[in-house]
């Protein structure tokens, strides 16, 4: 997988140089992720892509969003209306976001998630499109409407399919995964506290 990978940005330069910054060692930073000390050596030094699941895991350690973390300079706002074309763009944040790819997730977020320790996105998963055999798991509770086509959701133990109208809330310390089962694409507007991405 070439996941983080892509264009310019060097994931591992990236992250050891925040991991120096914070003053931790890999294996302390490993520790405080919950992740083999390996792995951090391996994003490191970009032999290993991480999937969106560790990658964040390893952040979380840092106290730092995924967001933050490829964008690490973007001005704080105060804007309170975002019109369609001003949502921010996180797609390139997740594995396999290459043009072309088929089955992929697109996300855009409204404001400053951070600032405001909520994250609302509108996302938008291709046919075929899943977050991962690995499930995401990040303290805070998540909830969202599904807007059109279908989502299966499993949270712990219980899987369940989405359609147009129907809704979900829960707490996102429970494994869970999204995938689009259709022939077409899902609309989903979903928040997020405190941000995950």
């Amino acid at each position: 997988m070439h996941g983080f990978q892509t264009g310019e940005f060097d994931v591992g330069a990236r992250l050891r140089t925040m991991r120096q910054a914070a003053g931790l060692s890999q294996r302390r930073l490993a520790e405080l992720s919950g992740v083999p000390h390996g792995q951090v050596a391996m994003i490191e030094t970009n032999r290993s892509s991480p999937s969106v699941a560790s990658l964040r895991r390893i952040l979380g350690g840092l106290g730092v969003t995924l967001a933050e973390f490829f964008e690490p300079d973007r001005p704080a706002t105060e804007e309170i209306v975002f019109r369609a074309g001003e949502l921010r763009d996180l797609s390139s944040l997740l594995p396999g976001a290459a043009p072309g790819r088929s089955g992929r997730i697109h996300l855009a977020q409204v404001g400053d998630a951070r600032a405001h320790n909520l994250q609302i996105l509108y996302e938008r998963y291709e046919p075929g499109a899943d977050t991962g055999r690995t499930r995401l798991e990040h303290p805070g509770a998540e909830g969202g409407v599904v807007i059109s086509g279908a989502i299966e959701l499993t949270v712990g133990d219980r899987t369940t399919v989405l359609r147009a109208g129907d809704s979900y809330l829960f707490r996102s310390t429970v494994p869970h995964r999204f995938r689009n089962p259709g022939n077409v694409e899902a609309v989903v507007v979903s928040a997020c506290t405190p941000p995950y991405l």
